[in-house]
């Protein structure tokens, strides 16, 4: 027993001393190996992705390769092969196999840089097979692993590089700007594990490479960084490796090109920076357009004061010659010129005579006609308004954003249709942006990340509520009768890499839970982690600290050992997940995201109905879930039918307003028409029916237009409805008060009819009527011409509209007031029709209120001499003030003014503009004509090793050098540089079946090795691969449909499979399209920069590529995203604007002319007028916040067509006036026709358009209530301000004609009265003795058919 015992001590004790023996032997020397063969797996690794063969711990000399394995050596590390029988290297055939396994994976997203490559397999070819291995590292942990034979082994499961760092670092520079196409992304990125492309250097890109935990290193390995020859603290002999490596824009030893500029930043042309922003205009340190304002008003206003100034000479100097002479004045000094020569009359004054005289003889003989037969006259109308109006039954109403702003053949409707045409339309989001402001922030220190602060949101007992409010969405089923059975979220949700036969967890849903695979055990796990000695537990925020800054990794480094990937295969970038974070601190977000991701179906496919229902109960479901008390989150949330739900509530909840406002106005004109002598008469002389029969003409009106336009197949809009009615009011309720107070104020005549009066009441207004009326409606259907269906669909409609409400007026409202007459006469109430009154109807005309008032006091008032001159300079200055203001006008739309104002959508805005990190994506689409199968045509495309400087793809990589200026974020996605590297042998991802029945076919690369020992290609002996024509052709449908896995991740299921439309028979490409992203857009101004500058590239892309032989000279690349058909028409409604508005204008001009009988000088004044209100008006629009868009470009149509009311009338009633001075000329327009206005077009619109203050829809608030009021106080003071002021400055002179025409008939009625005497008698006596109104007798003056006796006597008194 004592002997075994000591026999058993002596062995333990001689093992021992061959043991030290041995590691005493084992030095660093040079020409040995620290390990040789393949050992098995690594036992201490779990959960690894690719098997872990470790090397057997083996101190000998390094081994001379020969054959095959030296074959194998040349081909993996070539850098190491000196030549067959002359190379020594440490590593087996095996462990170069293995060595070759692993670095495939790495070269399939580093090979696009072949130096890259080159230098990665550089190192790992150094540990591994160098022949001084020894020297290079030392073996730091063994284990034990039992062999095939049975047989234990010692193998290197840990060992300590040392690498210098002139390697390391050029290594590290030559790859972190290689790409990943897919993504956009630096491949650096997946390879430095928690760090990401940012904050990677040299030394934790090593680090990564060398931890076991990542599930690709097979053992743990410790790269010491030192410089190069530092051998202090370093075994002895061993010293830092210091290998030759290249730059990325050298060419490697086996003919590898030098990376190309989108990998390599060395590589890059001189590319021009972009020009400078062009400076403000300025002058000196003022505003260059207020300097030139300011400098025109000067001018203008000296200019004016000269003129006043010489007027006052020459009529002092008159005064003073006319003062030596005899002459009759009347009593307020006018000088009266008896005699008027025949010679002096111009052909204008005769034209405008003889128009005048025309005019209201017809519209007299009219008017007694309608009023003669009223019955037959409404019976008529109404059997025309209905045959018109019954059209409405196939109104199409437009409520497609698209169809309404922009044109069909428009640029941006073309490349829509092109996109939609050829690609699946953009998928549908619905989505989720949760806040937890209350919560507060907590540091966790990390074993791995050190110590991290937690923003309040970034907790687990959030993430796990928002897990279950994901998936109780997910969940949604409902039973459908088009698919005949119960349809869910697989049913119509985007599954990129299952599109054909998804399942539930196929369908895109990105939020953080996907981090952990949507799996509550995978968020509660947690693992006891050692690190550099210190033992830690890890849990779920080691695990998404790994994966926001590394979401292309398959497995983190935790003990977890969890994979990034979400549930249905693809990554989850962290801005998807987490928003509201400073640059890439991910921890210290404030917002989570949660992203449903729908396929988007047309309106007339069978599925659209099913993906509305379930946005329909997404909606419930958060809307309650928002309700919870219990809920711990504050969020905003949209789905994809969310806006166009939004505009129809508020459309159907802003009727009631219309409706209120359109009573209002009913009201006001019910009461103000009435005459009200008496209040026994109040209910004889009332206008309620008139008023109605005025609202129906406009209803009428509007109804026919609508109906006609039916009937021929012009759609109508939301828009129409609203703002034509108001419109078509405007005018309608003007000439309603003008013709209806005329009739009130003027005296039926002796012996005279009342239809008779009717007809020469008509006789005398209808002219001014027409006037206005013609006006518009040639305004309006010339605004037709736009080419912006909104704005030419409204153009349409109200000019047929205004037209039908004038004929209506000129018929049916003629016979109302008819009918209304008779009963007024007959003193019958107007709502008791049987009730009868006995007081009398006043033998005096009624002439209300507001026309004394405005005669006595307002008129005198605002001609003042002093007033009128204070008036043309704060006008003026107003004018000069708004043409700057002008200059400064925003234009744009932005979306969210289009919700009403207590829509969740603005929340959703909101929190969108503040947390998300992203902008849109936005595609470069090619078209037919380019050969993209040929060598000069795949150059002209991609952006890797071998591709022009300035192909596609490296231009848009140049913009996003500068994305202030071009708005450009991330690169564009390139289907032909990942078709490439997909395609090249050193990686896995194509090769061919070389054994069983697919001999010859593609075989994945999740396949078995033994069965594809073929390559689709050869290794090209420059290293730039480009299949040829019948390659490219074949091997494309199967890159396309090649599902991206850890084995090959350049497959292009998912990320390329709709971006390639082929034709089926010839297999040429069509269409394709390339995926960029924009920076995070805010308000309509940004997005339509980012629309220009992304037409620029892509112009300049286009001009690029059809350089390139054999391309087609109509082959175009364009930009398009989801956004651009509504914000192209920013980019030319200025132009289109001024185009719509100019046309407006010219008619004002040339139909007053010639109603006027060719009358100049008042066609000028009158178009100065509306040109200064239009100018105001988009002025004011600056100041109060309204941009310019294509809705207020309708409301500025409808400003010109309001305008015209307010101006022209005044100014014909100015034009037709013989009083002998400008001044009372104007006072007489003032008082008689302004007082019409003021109550028929001003009084109309302000209440109704005050009511529209209460709309919820911000849309009608800003554009209809405030613009409509600018619009109207603008036009009411320009009409009854300005105006006056300027025509008693600048009017036309006294009609001569007309004077003459009087002088004439004055002196027949002296031959047929001579007994008579005449008084000349002033404006305001004459009112007093006669009761007559100055343009009442005026019209009545030029009237042929107005015989009475008495009227020579009231002319020459007038006169």
């Amino acid at each position: 027993m004592y002997f075994q015992r000591m026999s058993w001590t002596q062995y333990i004790t001689l093992f021992t001393l061959a043991i030290c023996m041995v590691l005493t032997s084992a030095q660093h020397e040079p020409g040995y190996c620290s390990f040789y063969e393949d050992c098995g797996l690594n036992p201490a690794v779990e959960g690894a992705l690719i098997p872990p063969r470790v090397p057997c711990k083996d101190y000998r000399k390094a081994v001379n390769v020969i054959g095959s394995h030296y074959e194998l050596l040349k081909s993996v590390c070539p850098m190491f092969a000196n030549g067959e029988g002359e190379t020594l290297a440490c590593c087996s055939f095996k462990q170069l196999t293995s060595l070759q396994s692993s670095l495939t994976l790495s070269k399939a997203v580093l090979i696009r840089c072949p130096s890259c490559a080159d230098n990665f397999a550089h190192l790992h070819c150094a540990t591994t097979c160098s022949s001084n291995q020894s020297q290079l590292l030392k073996i730091t942990k063994t284990a034990n692993i039992t062999q095939s034979n049975g047989i234990d082994k010692e193998a290197v499961v840990g060992y300590e590089a040392y690498i210098a760092t002139s390697f390391s670092d050029s290594s590290f520079r030559s790859c972190k700007n290689v790409r990943i196409p897919a993504t956009g992304g630096f491949a650096i990125a997946t390879m430095c594990g928690r760090y990401g492309s940012t904050l990677c250097t040299p030394q934790r890109w090593y680090d990564f490479q060398g931890d076991s935990s990542n599930g690709l290193a097979p053992l743990d390995i410790n790269f010491r960084l030192l410089p190069e020859g530092q051998t202090a603290g370093l075994p002895p002999g061993t010293f830092p490796f210091a290998g030759r490596t290249l730059n990325c824009n050298e060419t490697t030893t086996t003919g590898g090109e030098a990376c190309s500029c989108q990998d390599c930043e060395q590589s890059c042309p001189a590319v021009p920076q972009p020009d400078p922003l062009p400076e403000p205009f300025m002058i000196g340190n003022l505003d260059g357009v207020l300097v030139i304002c300011l400098i025109i008003f000067s001018v203008v206003f000296l200019v004016f004061i000269c003129y006043l100034m010489f007027k006052s000479i020459t009529q002092h100097l008159k005064s003073n010659d006319s003062g030596k002479g005899k002459s009759v004045k009347d009593q307020n000094g006018n000088k009266i010129n008896h005699n008027n020569n025949p010679k002096d009359v111009t052909w204008t004054d005769k034209a405008s005579l003889a128009t005048q005289e025309l005019l209201g003889s017809l519209f007299q003989t009219w008017g007694t006609i309608m009023a003669r037969h009223p019955l037959k006259v409404l019976l008529i109308s109404l059997v025309i308004v209905l045959a018109f109006a019954v059209g409405i039954i196939n109104i199409e109403l437009t409520t497609d954003p698209v169809q309404l702003w922009s044109a069909p053949n428009s640029r941006a409707r073309r490349e829509k249709d092109f996109h939609d045409a050829n690609f699946d339309p953009f998928y549908r989001t619905n989505q989720l942006i949760l806040t937890a402001p209350n919560r507060p922030s907590h540091y966790y220190d990390s074993l791995l990340f050190g110590e991290q602060n937690f923003s309040g949101i970034i907790s687990k007992d959030l993430i796990i509520e928002l897990l279950e409010l994901q998936q109780r969405i997910q969940a949604i089923e409902f039973w459908s009768d088009e698919l005949n059975h119960t349809a869910s979220l697989k049913d119509i949700c985007y599954a990129p890499l299952n599109p054909d036969n998804p399942s539930l967890t196929d369908c895109a849903v990105n939020s953080l839970p996907q981090y952990f695979q949507n799996s509550l055990e995978n968020l509660n796990a947690k693992a006891n982690m050692t690190e550099l000695g210190v033992t830690k537990e890890v849990d779920w925020r080691d695990h998404f600290i790994y994966c926001v800054n590394s979401p292309l990794s398959f497995k983190d480094i935790t003990a977890l050992g969890m994979s990034c990937m979400a549930d249905y295969g693809g990554p989850v970038f962290p801005f998807l997940a987490v928003g509201g974070h400073e640059e890439e601190d991910y921890t210290t977000a404030e917002a989570l995201l949660l992203t449903f991701s729908l396929n988007n179906y047309a309106r007339s496919n069978i599925k659209f109905k099913l993906v509305e229902e379930w946005e329909s109960r997404f909606l419930e479901i958060v809307q309650e879930y928002q309700r919870n008390p219990n809920t711990n989150f504050t969020f905003a949330y949209m789905a994809e039918r969310s806006l166009e739900d939004e505009i129809n509530r508020t459309t159907a909840e802003d009727i009631p307003i219309f409706m209120i406002s359109y009573a209002v106005i009913f009201l006001y004109i019910a009461v103000a028409l009435g005459e009200y002598s008496s209040c026994k008469r109040i209910l004889v002389d009332s206008k309620f029916l008139v008023g109605l029969g005025g609202i129906l003409v406009v209803g009428c009106s509007v109804l026919a237009s609508m109906g006609f336009y039916a009937w021929i197949g012009i759609p109508s809009s939301l828009v129409i409805i609203q703002v034509v009615p108001f419109l078509v009011l405007a005018v309608g309720a003007d000439n309603i008060f003008i013709f209806v107070l005329e009739y009130q104020r003027d005296m039926r005549r002796p012996g005279e009819k009342r239809e008779e009066h009717i007809g020469r009441v008509l006789g005398n207004v209808a002219p001014s009527m027409l006037l206005c009326s013609l006006s518009e409606s040639v305004c309006f259907f010339l605004g037709a011409l736009s080419t912006m269906p909104a704005v030419k669909s409204f153009a349409l409609y109200a000019a047929l509209a205004v037209l039908m409400d004038f004929v209506l007026q000129m018929t049916a409202f003629v016979a109302l007031l008819s009918l209304d007459a008779r009963r007024q006469d007959a003193n019958l109430c107007e709502i008791a029709c049987c009730v009868t009154v006995k007081t009398p109807h006043p033998s005096k005309p009624n002439q209300g209120f507001l026309l004394p008032l405005m005669k006595k006091y307002y008129a005198p008032a605002l001609l003042n001499p002093v007033i009128r001159i204070i008036v043309m300079v704060v006008f003026l200055a107003m004018f000069f003030a708004a043409i700057f203001l002008l200059f400064h006008v925003k234009v744009g739309l932005d979306q969210e003014l289009a919700m009403p104002s207590d829509s969740y959508m603005l929340d959703y805005f909101a929190y969108l503009y503040k947390y998300f990190e992203v902008g849109v994506p936005t595609y470069f689409i090619t078209t037919k004509g380019f050969n993209f199968n040929s060598l000069e045509g795949i150059n002209a495309t991609c952006s890797s090793v071998g591709c022009d400087q300035f192909s596609l793809t490296q231009k848009i990589r140049y913009a996003t050098e500068y994305p202030e200026r071009s708005y450009m974020a991330i690169p564009a996605a390139s289907w032909v540089d990942d078709f490439i590297d997909w395609l090249n042998p050193a990686s896995k991802c194509c090769r061919l079946y070389t054994t069983g029945p697919n001999i010859g076919q593609f075989c994945a690369a999740n396949e078995t090795n033994i069965l594809c020992t073929k390559k689709c290609m050869r290794i090209p002996q420059n290293g730039v691969l480009r299949p040829n024509v019948e390659e490219f052709n074949r091997f494309l449908p199967e890159f396309l449909s090649n599902r991206p896995d850890l084995q090959c991740p350049k497959g292009g299921l998912g990320a390329y499979d709709k971006a390639v439309v082929r034709d089926n028979i010839t297999g040429e490409i069509i269409a394709s399209r390339y995926m960029a992203y924009h920076t995070p857009l805010v308000n309509s101004q940004e997005f339509t920069a980012a629309l220009e500058k992304a037409r620029e590239l892509a112009d300049s892309i286009t001009q690029t590529m059809r350089k390139i032989p054999g391309t087609s000279p109509d082959f175009e690349v364009f930009p398009y995203t989801v956004t651009y058909v509504y914000y192209e028409q920013y980019l030319t409604i200025v132009n289109e604007g001024l185009f719509n508005i100019a046309l407006c204008l010219l008619p004002t001009f040339f139909v007053c002319c010639i109603l006027l009988g060719m009358d100049l000088k008042s066609g000028f004044l009158n178009l100065l007028t509306i040109v200064m209100i239009t100018v105001d008006t988009v002025g004011v629009m600056t100041l109060w916040g309204i941009d310019f868009n294509a809705v207020s470009l309708i409301n500025l149509v409808t400003a010109v067509g309001i305008s015209v009311e307010f101006v022209s009338h005044i100014t014909r009633s100015f034009a037709l006036s013989i009083h002998p001075t400008k001044v009372e000329r104007a006072k007489e327009a003032t008082a008689n026709m302004g007082s019409a206005v003021f109550a028929g077009v001003a009084m109309t619109n302000l209440p109704g358009i005050v009511v529209l203050a209460f709309a919820k829809a911000q849309l009608i608030q800003i554009f209809f209530f405030r613009l409509n009021l600018v619009i109207t106080l603008l036009g009411m003071a320009h009409g009854l301000i300005f105006l006056p002021v300027l025509l008693s400055f600048f009017g036309p002179g006294v009609n001569k004609a007309v004077l003459l025409q009087m002088q004439e008939k004055a002196a027949k009625g002296i031959e047929l009265h001579s007994k008579a005497t005449y008084d000349n008698i002033s404006f305001e006596n004459n009112e007093h003795s006669h009761n007559f109104e100055p343009i009442s007798s005026s019209k009545s003056d030029i009237n042929p058919n107005n015989n009475s006796q008495e009227q020579p006597e009231i002319e020459i008194d007038h006169f």
